[in-house]
C-alpha cells in the first residue's frame, strides 16, 4: 500500500516551476487562458493558495511513497477547507511519475487520503478535473467520486 508522506523543500522547489507549468498549459487547452497570458496566471494561482510554500497552513502537500519499492512515485497536494456545514478536503494536484502510471498508485494514494482528511477533520473530499483529462475521470469514478458540475463548449472554428 502507498504511504503519503509530507514533502520536503526540496521536493517542493522540485514540484513547484513544473507544476506552474503544466497547470498553465492544461487551462491553454481548456480554453481559459491564452498561451501568452497563462504562465504568468497560473503562477498567480500558486502563489495566492501556497504564498509559504509547504508551511502554508491548511495545506498539505505529500510525497508518495511505494514503501515496498522505497521509491517516491508521484505527489499529492490537497488543502483542508472549513465549510459553513462541514469540513471539506480539496485535491489540488496529484501526479504519478511516468515510470509508475498505470500501476494503481493513484488509487492507493486516493484511498489512504481518505484516512488522513479524516483524521483532518474533513468529512469530504471534492476535486476539480480538465474534461480532457479521461483517464482521471475514469479513475475518480471508479473510486466513487461523483460529477458535480459540467461545463462544455464547442469550437466554432474547426
Amino acid at each position: 500500500m502507498i504511504a503519503l508522506r509530507p514533502m520536503t523543500e526540496a521536493e517542493f522547489q522540485s514540484y513547484l516551476e513544473p507544476a506552474i507549468a503544466d497547470y498553465a498549459q492544461e487551462h491553454v487547452k481548456g480554453g481559459r487562458w491564452t498561451e501568452e497570458e497563462a504562465l504568468e496566471e497560473s503562477r498567480k494561482e500558486y502563489n495566492g493558495l501556497l504564498p509559504n510554500g509547504i508551511a502554508t497552513p491548511n495545506q498539505y502537500l505529500y510525497t508518495l511513497v511505494d514503501p515496498e519499492r522505497q521509491q517516491n512515485v508521484g505527489m499529492l497536494w490537497v488543502a483542508i477547507r472549513q465549510k459553513p456545514d462541514q469540513c471539506e478536503a480539496f485535491v489540488y494536484d496529484v501526479r504519478i511519475d511516468e515510470a509508475f502510471q498505470r500501476h494503481g498508485y493513484g488509487s492507493q494514494a486516493f484511498r489512504e487520503l481518505e484516512h488522513k482528511v479524516r483524521e483532518l477533520g474533513a468529512s469530504k473530499i471534492a476535486l476539480h478535473v480538465f474534461g480532457h483529462n479521461h483517464a482521471a475521470r475514469e479513475m475518480y469514478k471508479k473510486l466513487g467520486y461523483e460529477e458535480t458540475n459540467v461545463m462544455m463548449a464547442k469550437d466554432l472554428a474547426s
